[in-house]
C-alpha cells in the first residue's frame, strides 16, 4: 500500500529567509510561514484569530530562489513533506520535538512589488525542485467548428478563446 506525506501551505513569511551552504555546496534556506484561521467564540461571539507558525526548509536551486525573492510579509504557496525530529535543549537538557516542512515547490503570491515592476496584479512565479517533473501547460485543441444551426447558444458565443494564463 502506498503512503502519502504531503503538506500545502498558503501563508505569509514571518522573516526573510536564512541562507547557508553545506560543505558539499548545497544551498539551504529556512523561513517561517504563518497561516491564520478565524472562528467565532461561542460564549462572547467575538472573532478569534488563530495563527500557526511553520518552519519551512528549501534545498538546492529552490533555496537560492527563495533567498532572492521571498521577503518578510510576502504571501507564498509552499508544497512539501513533513519531517519530524528531536533535539536536546542546551539550556534545560530536555528533549524537544520539531516538525519541519521540506519544500518541494514554491509559488510567489500577490503583486510584483520589489521585483522590477509595479503591482501588475498577478501571481508570481512558480518554482519546483529539479527532481519534480515539470508541469508544462498543453495547448488546448480546438474542435472543428460545427454548423451554426446545430450549435445551441450558451451565452458565451462572443467570448474570446484566448485564456491569459
Amino acid at each position: 500500500m502506498a503512503s502519502v506525506n504531503k503538506v500545502i501551505l498558503v501563508g505569509n513569511c514571518g522573516r526573510d529567509p536564512e541562507i547557508r551552504y553545506l560543505p558539499s555546496g548545497q544551498a539551504v534556506a529556512n523561513v517561517s510561514v504563518a497561516t491564520s484561521s478565524r472562528r467565532k467564540d461561542r460564549n462572547s461571539g467575538e472573532t478569534i484569530e488563530d495563527t500557526q507558525w511553520h518552519r519551512v526548509t528549501f534545498y538546492d536551486r529552490l533555496a537560492e530562489i527563495a533567498g532572492e525573492y521571498v521577503k518578510k510579509g510576502r504571501p507564498i504557496y509552499v508544497e512539501g513533506r513533513l519531517k519530524y525530529g528531536t533535539y536536546v535543549d542546551k539550556a534545560t537538557g530536555v528533549e524537544k520535538n520539531t516538525v519541519d516542512i521540506i519544500a518541494t515547490e514554491l509559488q510567489l503570491l500577490g503583486g510584483r512589488e520589489g521585483m522590477g515592476g509595479g503591482d501588475e496584479g498577478g501571481g508570481g512565479g512558480g518554482y519546483s525542485r529539479p527532481a519534480a517533473a515539470p508541469r508544462a501547460a498543453a495547448p488546448a485543441a480546438r474542435p472543428a467548428p460545427a454548423p451554426v444551426a446545430a450549435k445551441p447558444s450558451s451565452g458565451f458565443d462572443d467570448m474570446d478563446d484566448d485564456i491569459p494564463f
